[in-house]
């Protein structure tokens, strides 16, 4: 916990990160904050640093994983901890720090044999490169894949309780992603270009998204299962759109800015009366855990045969919808004028991490001890050594998250304006999106399932959720008006909400197990559709003709 004299120099920091906030203001200068402008020796205090490399920490969390007791982990990012001024070692080139894969055998994994590799897959450009870990069963046609995406402040280390399990299913081959900029995928300066709102939004959108297209085509898979947990969510609802005809299910795990808030939608830098952003940071571990969430009535915490939470209220229409309340409510918690200000200036809250010396690991304690409190002693040390070796890495990618969420996590594009576009988007023959294929010659998707997933604490609220559900409801119905019965035949678009119990925003770890049977459903439900599909088509499993 944090002493009392820890405590006392945090506002002493604040002041001097407002001091270049209000400095960036005044001047107009640069896309990030001078941080050298911080006068941290009035906030430093006696102690160490807690100085494990990132790829140490990554290590140390996925050795967790049951049944891979030594983890293939590549060393050619974060093998040293950052230098005092927060910059890290370049991508090393070095063949001899790529990770050697693991296999576990039948005698020691029961659910195996299966093979676990990490990879540093590079894109083009320099400095861009994707960090990878992945699992799948030996002896088997991988023809299906689920990609996995974090969210902020996270890294892919995360999901380790839900690598196991979900690669337990035939037939399909999981990974999951570092974001640019983030974890410990490649950190390169983040630049924006665009002068006006909206394309401003769009290239920090295409920061990560271009990154992730570029990988599934060096991997060379076709098609996907996505799942993005918060931001990661929001990011996989923009590839969607950018990038159609990719995706045979898109799964939102508590999913960032669905709602419309008009303080982030009209204002450059809004500072929202109430905000969710603050739960992420304040929320006891015990509000997570116990079925509590007022906006969740008592009957529906029964759940069904599905063993998952369905959170309807009690006056729910047939399709799901919330009987008293079409659109989502408002979130509790204002946020700090500080905050907002320092956002505005683009200063990150791992700014405050990277720059507070040994309060550092103090800070993130604060956040990690409410987050990891269910979870075994050893586990929740690891993952907050993680969590701190990945914040105090040099800013990159966060810097973009400015321009994409207002203060209070709302996005300034809101998706609930543009979600039910998911699956209906115009791609030529060869999927490309940007040729010069008349519109004749295109054609549009015919739909993809959505499935968005809260955990019945959440502060991400559920009612977005449902709205997002209406909203792709509807477009479904006005394009099926005019479609002929062979489209109508062969469409694929459906949306639905799943509420996990005793969990809250972090539903794929505080839930771990209800999540994984979920998941599980879903990919078996996409390896039986994608099999009709092919059989319909004349192809066999690997997509060529039979």
């Amino acid at each position: 916990m944090i002493t009392n004299q820890e405590r006392n120099k945090v506002p002493l920091l604040l002041k001097e990160l407002s001091k270049v906030a209000h400095h960036r203001k005044q001047t107009g200068k640069g896309d990030l904050v001078d941080i050298s402008r911080l006068d941290t020796r009035r906030v430093s205090i006696n102690g160490r640093w807690a100085n494990i490399p990132a790829a140490a920490a990554e290590h140390n969390v996925l050795s967790f994983v049951p049944y891979l007791r030594q983890p293939p982990t590549q060393t050619q990012t974060d093998s040293a901890p950052p230098l005092s001024n927060g910059t890290t070692m370049p991508v090393s080139d070095d063949s001899s720090k790529e990770a050697t894969p693991v296999t576990t055998n039948s005698n020691t994994d029961p659910f195996g044999p299966r093979y676990w590799h990490s990879n540093l897959v590079k894109l083009s450009g320099k400095n861009r490169a994707l960090n990878e870990f992945s699992v799948e069963r030996i002896d088997e046609v991988a023809d299906q894949n689920l990609v996995m995406l974090h969210g902020y402040g996270a890294g892919l280390g995360f999901f380790y309780k839900n690598f196991e399990g979900l690669s337990r299913v035939k037939g399909w081959k999981v990974y999951a992603l570092d974001l640019l900029g983030m974890g410990r995928s490649s950190r390169p300066p983040f630049r924006l270009h665009a002068k006006d709102r909206q394309g401003s939004i769009t290239e920090a959108e295409n920061w990560f998204i271009d990154a992730l297209e570029e990988w599934r085509v060096q991997r060379k898979i076709d098609r996907f299962t996505l799942l993005g947990h918060s931001l990661g969510g929001y990011m996989a609802v923009a590839y969607a759109l950018k990038y159609p005809g990719h995706l045979n299910k898109l799964i939102l795990a508590s999913p960032v800015g669905i709602p419309e808030d008009p303080y982030a939608v009209n204002a450059d830098m809004p500072e929202p009366v109430n905000s969710t952003l603050t739960n992420e940071f304040t929320q006891e571990q015990g509000d997570v855990v116990n079925p509590s969430n007022p906006r969740i009535p008592e009957p529906t915490k029964i759940g069904d045969n599905n063993n998952f939470l369905n959170a309807r209220s009690k006056a729910a229409a047939p399709d799901g919808r919330p009987g008293d309340n079409n659109t989502p409510t408002a979130p509790r918690k204002p946020l700090p004028k500080w905050l907002t200000y320092l956002w505005d200036a683009n200063i990150s809250p791992f700014s405050l991490v990277r720059w507070t010396g040994p309060l550092g690991p103090r800070l993130v304690s604060g956040w990690t001890s409410r987050r990891f409190s269910h979870l075994p002693p050893d586990q929740a040390q690891a993952l907050h050594d993680y969590a701190y070796s990945l914040f105090r890495q040099r800013g990159s990618g966060e810097y973009a998250l400015s321009y994409i969420l207002a203060p209070g996590a709302f996005a300034r594009s809101p998706l609930i304006r543009r979600i039910q576009g998911v699956g209906r988007q115009m791609i030529a023959p060869n999927g490309s999106i940007t040729s010069s294929i008349s519109t004749a010659e295109r054609s549009r998707e015919n739909g993809i399932p959505v499935v968005l997933m809260y955990g019945e604490n959440d502060w991400m609220d559920v009612e977005g959720g449902y709205a997002a559900v209406r909203k792709m409801r509807e477009e479904k119905k006005k394009f099926l008006q005019n479609a002929s019965a062979e489209e109508r035949q062969s469409d694929q678009g459906s949306a639905k909400v799943l509420v996990i119990g005793h969990a809250g925003h972090h539903v794929y770890l505080e839930g771990w197990e209800e999540f994984n049977e979920v998941l599980r459903e879903e990919m078996d439900e996409v390896s039986q559709r994608e099999r009709r599909r092919l059989d319909l088509l004349g192809m066999g499993r690997d997509g060529r003709p039979a």
